[in-house]
Formats: structure tokens, sequence, C-alpha cells
């Protein structure tokens, strides 16, 4: 179902349509989430103004219409 061929660093995107799993610890929440995860062309990786690695993705689960979610030092698994 996931699909492995992905780049093994995180400074450069995914190949489109690739799905994958996500972990990050979330502030709002205060626990950790893992989370399926699509690459797509609206996706993006930064660093944000603090230095922390960032990562938007597309939630395949998320019952709403807005699926997009940033994480903060994120653990792409495998």
């Amino acid at each position: 179902m996931f699909n492995n061929e992905r780049n093994n660093t995180m400074n450069e995107p995914f190949k489109l349509d690739v799905y994958f799993m996500i972990k990050y610890y979330a502030k709002k929440h205060s626990k950790t989430i893992t989370r399926r995860a699509k690459w797509d062309e609206n996706c993006r990786t930064w660093v944000s103004k603090k230095g922390d690695n960032c990562l938007c993705y597309y939630d395949v689960d998320a019952p709403t219409t807005n699926k997009y979610r940033t994480a903060v030092n994120y653990e792409v698994l495998a």
C-alpha cells in the first residue's frame, strides 16, 4: 500500500503521489502522532525561523475537507 521509493534525505522532495508514514510530536495535542501521508504538488519542506525542520503533507485518513497538515521535527517511517 505504501510506496518506499522515496529520497533518503528530507532536503529533497518525494516523488509525486508517494505514500509514506510520518511521526512527530504535536504540541497542540501534547502527544506523538503517527499518520499515513501522501506527497503531492502542494506539499513542501522548509526550515522555520526557529531552525525546526517542517513538512507540509496530505493526511490520507483525515476526516475533514482540509487534509493538509504540518509536521515539525518529524520522522519519516519506512
